[in-house]
């Protein structure tokens, strides 16, 4: 049954009957053509949303049903990112159904956001874009994300990783930092130790701590995983002094579990301190992959002790070691037979015969 107009004095109005139940709305208009497509639109819309008396909802609305489905299950950072791009990035996408988020419409609100943002903020907002829209077709909202717009191109940058020769020093600056607090000095011998996330650290527990098999299994994780990681000597002299039967093996002084970032003010002092680059918590992670590769590890075993799903993620976490490059790069100059002896200038000078003194 496709949809009807009929007239009521002077205004069209139109009906129609999908899942069983009869629509009948006005359409405002005078004029049979506008009123003809806006009863058109209205038929195409409800037969395409409706699943089981649901209408499918504007994008603003689909961002607080993500919430509501989601708060009590995914992690607190997931949920801040959606709930910020509802509250401050819909670039007036808000009041739009999400069937009608064509390409020229999302192209347009990503040119808004870079009018305040850089180019990697803008992928993140058009990755929870797709996010929310994936879900929606995974709920039978719809049946395809209606848009298509690709990822922009953005210039990689160096990233930090924390300097062996510098790292007892840099330890020493975050306890000077915090005193006789150890939630923070504790927080960042496990990061780096053991490679957790900020988030392992803080819902770290002593029952999780194997002294007999020198082991420490994470119990709440990104990924849901439940796997033993080795405990290094250095990390485990540390910790038993300090360790209890069972709790958090953070907490404050009055008992309540830290905060997300509350590393960070200590972790950039210390940088400060001993001039480390701009070391967080999420590079001190990024440096116990990177050591562990420079040290021989196999990227897959590297992978499981991130706890990452494929190995295409950790090998963006491991940092190319330049000095490793120098040896090569030397052992193919003495195999290709370039001898490169430094004359006074101090500059090398290929293939170069030594002067003898006269």
């Amino acid at each position: 049954m496709s949809v009807s107009l009929f007239k009521a004095g002077t205004v069209w109005h139109y009906r129609f009957q999908i899942d069983g139940k009869r629509v009948q709305r006005s359409t405002r208009e005078t004029d049979r053509q506008r009123a003809q497509r806006l009863a058109e639109q209205a038929y195409r819309q409800a037969k395409l949303w409706a699943r089981d008396g649901r209408e499918i909802p504007t994008v603003r609305a689909l961002v607080a049903q993500w919430i509501e489905i989601h708060s009590a299950t995914a992690s607190a950072a997931h949920v801040k990112v959606v709930e910020t791009f509802g509250r401050l990035h819909l670039h007036d996408l808000g009041d739009v159904m999400i069937d009608e988020l064509t390409t020229d419409r999302v192209e347009l609100a990503r040119v808004r956001h870079l009018e305040t943002r850089a180019p990697v903020s803008a992928n993140q907002w058009l990755k929870v874009l797709r996010l929310l829209c994936n879900w929606a077709v995974r709920r039978g909202v719809i049946p395809s994300v209606p848009f298509r717009v690709k990822a922009l191109k953005v210039q990689k940058k160096p990233r930090a990783t924390l300097p062996v020769r510098l790292t007892r020093a840099w330890l020493a600056a975050v306890d000077a930092h915090e005193g006789d607090r150890d939630g923070v000095r504790t927080a960042v011998r496990l990061m780096l130790g053991l490679g957790l996330r900020e988030s392992e650290a803080i819902t770290a527990r002593w029952e999780w701590l194997d002294i007999e098999c020198r082991t420490y299994t994470p119990g709440r994780t990104k990924g849901r995983e439940a796997d033993p990681l080795p405990v290094p000597e250095w990390l485990l002299d540390y910790l038993m002094p300090m360790r209890k039967p069972d709790g958090y093996v953070l907490q404050k002084r009055d008992g309540r579990p830290y905060r997300a970032g509350f590393t960070r003010s200590a972790m950039l002092a210390a940088n400060q301190a001993v001039g480390a680059p701009h070391i967080t918590a999420h590079r001190l992670r990024g440096t116990f992959a990177t050591l562990l590769s420079r040290s021989g590890v196999p990227p897959q075993d590297i992978q499981r002790v991130l706890r990452h799903k494929n190995l295409t993620t950790t090998a963006a976490y491991l940092e190319v070691d330049m000095q490793t490059v120098v040896h090569g790069q030397a052992r193919m100059a003495h195999s290709i037979g370039f001898g490169l002896p430094h004359q006074s200038s101090g500059a090398p000078v290929a293939n170069s015969t030594p002067q003898t003194q006269q």
